[in-house]
């Protein structure tokens, strides 16, 4: 069992794991097409080699005597033809070589005219009918054929027994008719012939296709794995290993480095290198004055210094850019919070947003909010849907979380030039969208379950299309659990309604009414949680001008 989940958490042999079933499915695929196209085509061929067959048997028949051979007349050339055939259906190799005349009136029932079996071609045990032997036509599919062979709708029919009925071998039976002088079809010629030929065939053609996408997959296993473990996987691992580590001894280790050429991965080795400095310099000062309370409050400060200094917080943040506006606040209820924000180009085109809230205060969720900002950060600037983002991080989450932590997160990322917002709820507040000219309303998208707090989860994307004008507001749970010296929530429904009162006003005049607002209403009252909000408006240029 470990070493079950040992090679199910191992990421080359997820990939190489992969790459091995998309080549048995691709094998399987083509093995699928490649049969169906084989049979069919050898269907085709089979059943016009039959067909020639029947047509070079048919000369051996004289059409005009059918009926004088049924009643008894032209003995002696029936006696010859019948020994013809019978020579015939040896020379052939084919199971049976036989003449039927059909009832014309209803084409459901024929008689035997000649009957040759050579049962040696497939172990068969058919049995010769004698002449004037009437039987049934087999099913509905037999007599339209027959009735399309006496009526001269086609030179010759053929019927594939795949799987008879009756215990008879999988074989074929061609028809071909037998006119008189005058043109007129009297019997018809049928040629059986077995279906092993076309078995023998397929099993060569079967095993070539195998040892083809064996080839092929064990080639392309062979490339992707000296590519992916040289150029991702290696870098990867040491970079999990590296954090793995620091997280076991908690001490700076040799840096990575240059670790690859890509610059996500490379971007990602570079973070943890920072973050052990941050997080050794940081704790190595905790450390330091936690036997004094004077010292344990000036590390507090470099603490909160830290923390505010990892979070964007000069406006305006894009001088440049004038296609939105955005402005954002936190207010920890101690020296250091768990709450969160952060905002940053990925690229030109491309913001991404985020808000967070840790379980819990002070020093540990102030530890837990700068590993998950740093995660998030970095895995956004990799590409990828929030949902897709949201899922990696809570994995290596939950792979270092001795202390059962874990945080609330909504992720999105605007592309600025459509509006067109993708985002991702983990267990956080509902965001708060003003359309222009309209009024600030809670938008009730689907949560998943928080960061932390289970391995394998999944989270799901959604779109929201901001238009010109429109303003998205994201806060934290401490904005409407907020409370006064009566123990009175500020609820979300105060939340909205006071922002409908400053719907004509910039990001920052929204977030800053929202703060007054809020401490009015708690007055003297303790903050017992954080306090985070975060605004962005989509601006209307033309208007402007």
């Amino acid at each position: 069992m470990k070493l079950l989940r040992k090679l199910r958490s191992s990421m080359s042999m997820n990939v190489l794991g992969g790459l091995v079933f998309l080549m048995l499915l691709f094998g399987l695929i083509v093995s699928v097409i490649g049969n169906s196209c084989f049979v069919d085509a050898f269907k085709d061929e089979y059943a016009t080699v039959t067909y020639h067959m029947g047509d070079s048997a048919v000369a051996l028949i004289n059409g005009n005597h059918i009926n004088d051979y049924l009643a008894g007349r032209e003995t002696e050339e029936y006696k010859e033809t019948k020994q013809k055939l019978d020579i015939t259906a040896q020379k052939m190799n084919v199971s049976l070589l036989y003449v039927i005349a059909v009832d014309q009136s209803d084409y459901a029932s024929f008689v035997s005219v000649f009957n040759s079996v050579n049962n040696s071609v497939d172990n068969s045990e058919y049995t010769e009918w004698e002449i004037g032997y009437e039987r049934k036509a087999t099913n509905e599919e037999y007599i339209e054929k027959y009735r399309s062979l006496y009526e001269h709708r086609s030179k010759y029919e053929t019927v594939f027994r795949m799987h008879p009925a009756d215990g008879a071998h999988p074989h074929i039976t061609t028809m071909v008719p037998i006119e008189n002088r005058d043109g007129k079809v009297t019997a018809l010629m049928c040629v059986q012939r077995p279906m092993s030929e076309m078995e023998d065939a397929f099993r060569p053609y079967v095993l070539l296709i195998l040892a083809v996408v064996a080839l092929m997959l064990i080639l392309i296993i062979t490339l992707a794995t000296l590519f992916l473990k040289n150029v991702v996987i290696h870098p990867i691992e040491k970079v999990s290993k590296e954090a793995t580590r620091f997280a076991r001894e908690n001490a700076k280790g040799e840096p990575l480095g240059k670790i690859s050429r890509y610059d996500d991965i490379q971007n990602l080795a570079d973070s943890i290198d920072r973050m052990e400095t941050d997080m050794v310099r940081y704790v190595d000062n905790l450390t330091a004055v936690t036997a004094e309370k004077e010292r344990i409050s000036a590390e507090l400060t470099i603490a909160a210094d830290i923390q505010a200094n990892s979070l964007p917080d000069v406006f305006p943040a894009f001088p440049d850019r004038k296609e939105f506006d955005i402005y954002a606040l936190m207010d920890p209820a101690k020296e250091v919070g768990g709450d969160f924000y952060n905002f940053f180009l990925i690229d030109d085109d491309h913001l991404a947003l985020v808000i967070a809230d840790v379980s819990g205060k002070g020093i540990p969720a102030a530890l837990f909010m700068m590993v998950t900002n740093i995660l998030i950060s970095d895995r956004t600037m990799m590409g990828g849907t929030p949902g897709e983002i949201l899922a990696f991080v809570n994995e290596n989450v939950c792979a270092h979380n001795r202390a059962d932590m874990f945080v609330t997160v909504w992720l999105g990322i605007l592309e600025i030039s459509s509006g067109k917002l993708i985002a991702s709820n983990a267990g956080h507040e509902n965001p708060v969208i003003y359309r222009k000219g309209k009024r600030f309303d809670i938008f009730r998208d689907r949560h998943g379950f928080v960061i932390g707090g289970m391995e394998g989860m999944r989270y799901k994307d959604y779109e929201i299309q901001l238009h010109k004008g429109d303003k998205l507001f994201l806060y934290t749970d401490g904005l409407p659990e907020a409370t006064d010296s009566e123990q009175k929530m500020y609820t979300v429904e105060r939340m909205a309604k006071e922002l409908n009162e400053h719907t004509e006003e910039s990001p920052r005049g929204i977030i800053e009414g929202m703060q007054k607002s809020v401490n009015d209403f708690v007055g003297d009252a303790p903050q017992f949680d954080d306090l985070t909000m975060l605004c962005v408006e989509i601006k209307d240029t033309d208007a402007d001008k």
